[in-house]
């Protein structure tokens, strides 16, 4: 008898419309380390119409499933030709499975546009409104940059003495983000090695890109780490030096990465903000507010308060 994670695997290798991040190997490189599993449905012939994906976490003798890092995506995801009247009885038996896991909370992003959200929320689960940001159409790109706001268009002319670099290596792109942290007091969200594995993993499947902006002097000045599917491309990791805000290599390196999207026939998602200053940033290139779900539901009363107290715990130790 095969495994659920075994079957996904398999269905992972043909099923074309997932979302990137809920693919099997994306969820390896994300969970390295920790444990990921999938909750499946099958259909009357046996083959997966539904899939959650999930990352198990424990805390004081308490399971929980949470959102991996730099994952935007997850959740349950439904087969496109699913009949709508058959989808509030599997999201039915999704809670029965997440029940049967013996869970303190549940919490995860579920994929645009997903049926399963109103079903979700019949069914006890709290649902919350989430914001990204996405250019759907980019077949004519003058149109796109003339839908940048002026602000933006004035830096791309700041911008002319600059050029992109696409040989930008992991170990690179990690040392500049690191330096980027630094010249705003702050620290990096995510280590070394977990960009590691998942540029080694996106890149094996074709899937992530790094692109740099560069003065005439060769100096890093931004850049960002890319991935996409076969419907989006995603502005995953994107980092600015401050000590260039001046140059115009912020818009740029939002230029470029829109150009290459536009090549690989995709939408571009901005990878949403829900902090006000980051929006307007990604609202000024004529991006599009985009709707989307988390679901959550505390299966145990008191972790709401060990949620509270492990938060407080981090931000008085940063």
């Amino acid at each position: 008898m095969t495994t659920n994670k075994e079957q996904y695997r398999t269905f992972c290798k043909s099923e074309k419309n997932l979302p990137i991040s809920m693919n099997d190997w994306w969820m390896d490189a994300v969970c390295a380390g920790k444990q990921w599993d999938v909750l499946l449905s099958h259909d009357a012939s046996g083959k997966i119409q539904a899939a959650l994906p999930y990352l198990l976490r424990k805390r004081a003798w308490s399971r929980y499933i949470i959102m991996p890092q730099m994952t935007q995506i997850g959740g349950l995801w439904i087969r496109k030709d699913v009949p709508q009247d058959q989808v509030q009885l599997i999201c039915q038996e999704f809670s029965s499975q997440l029940q049967s896991l013996k869970l303190a909370y549940y919490y995860q992003h579920f994929p645009l546009g997903s049926p399963a959200v109103e079903a979700f929320k019949q069914l006890g689960f709290k649902t919350k409104e989430r914001i990204t940001y996405r250019i759907e159409d980019l077949s004519d790109l003058d149109g796109v940059i003339a839908s940048f706001s002026k602000n933006k268009k004035r830096q791309l002319q700041k911008a002319l003495s600059l050029h992109v670099d696409y040989l930008l290596t992991a170990e690179e792109f990690y040392r500049f983000h690191v330096q980027c942290m630094k010249e705003q007091e702050k620290t990096i969200s995510y280590t070394r090695e977990f960009l590691l594995v998942l540029e080694r993993k996106t890149n094996r499947h074709k899937r992530s890109q790094f692109i740099a902006i560069r003065n005439a002097d060769n100096v890093l000045l931004a850049a960002a780490f890319l991935v996409w599917d076969n419907r989006s491309m995603y502005y995953l990791i994107p980092c600015y030096s401050s000590l260039y805000k001046d140059s115009g290599a912020s818009a740029l390196l939002v230029l470029e990465s829109i150009k290459f999207a536009r090549e690989k026939e995709v939408t571009f998602d901005f990878e949403g903000s829900m902090v006000s200053g980051i929006a307007n940033h990604y609202k000024q290139f004529g991006s599009t507010a985009t709707t989307y779900y988390s679901v959550e539901k505390y299966y145990k009363w008191w972790f709401r308060f060990a949620n509270l107290y492990y938060y407080l715990k981090q931000r008085l130790t940063r």
